[in-house]
């Protein structure tokens, strides 16, 4: 399916909060319009998410986080109502993997903390992260910082957590709604992204390592 129509069906469903949006007429406008065009049924992904001759790393890198940040919001936001601190007491990936919150900020120290919470904290972190003109610049006259791919690899390899939790914790709920190809297209998307440009180390990849060799085999 078209990105349209699975953006489409995840705002039917409940979304977590407004899209963050590209300005139009801006290089970075024109890349995400070419990004999204591009992932139409039936494309190959792997080469999708390659970067296009002649443009910029960081700006192809800011599409890509914003977009994600948007597309995983949408896919919590349908499973939200069933992940509370009742059935997800801990921001865990099954019985094995757990994750501590830290901001350096309000959370100076790693804190355990119950699932929703955990994403509501890290969804606003992002989203402080990219309206924060100085991490990310809107006019292409304003340089990206040199710390900015480094920040890109912080904020996916959070969001990536999502995918954890959503995929071991709540796919019965995507299943049941009908959305499993979406949510797969849009991490298929994620993991050749990252991959592609070494973006997340091979261990935070792995609570899903077993999943990804058998959906991400070509």
């Amino acid at each position: 399916m078209a990105l349209n129509g699975f953006l489409e069906f995840f705002q039917r469903e409940k979304t977590f909060r407004p899209k963050k949006r590209f300005t139009q007429g801006t290089i970075r406008y024109s890349l995400h319009k070419q990004a999204n065009a591009s992932l139409q049924s039936g494309i190959n992904l792997k080469e999708v998410v390659k970067l296009p001759a002649g443009e910029n790393m960081n700006d192809w890198l800011a599409v890509h986080v914003v977009d994600f940040f948007n597309r995983i919001n949408l896919i919590y936001g349908t499973i939200s109502e069933y992940c509370n601190e009742t059935t997800c007491p801990t921001m865990s990936g099954g019985p094995k993997y757990e994750y501590l919150w830290a901001d350096g900020e309000t959370y100076k120290k790693p804190v355990q903390l119950p699932a929703p919470r955990y994403i509501e904290l890290l969804m606003d972190w992002v989203e402080n992260q990219i309206n924060n003109e100085t991490l990310f610049p809107v006019s292409t006259d304003v340089p990206f910082p040199k710390t900015f791919p480094n920040l890109c690899k912080k904020i996916l390899t959070r969001l990536f957590r999502v995918f954890v939790h959503v995929y071991i914790h709540h796919f019965d709920r995507i299943f049941s709604i009908g959305a499993e190809a979406h949510v797969n297209t849009c991490f298929k998307h994620f993991y050749y992204f990252v991959t592609e440009f070494d973006l997340m180390s091979p261990k935070e990849l792995e609570p899903l390592a077993v999943m990804t060799a058998q959906m991400c085999k070509d």
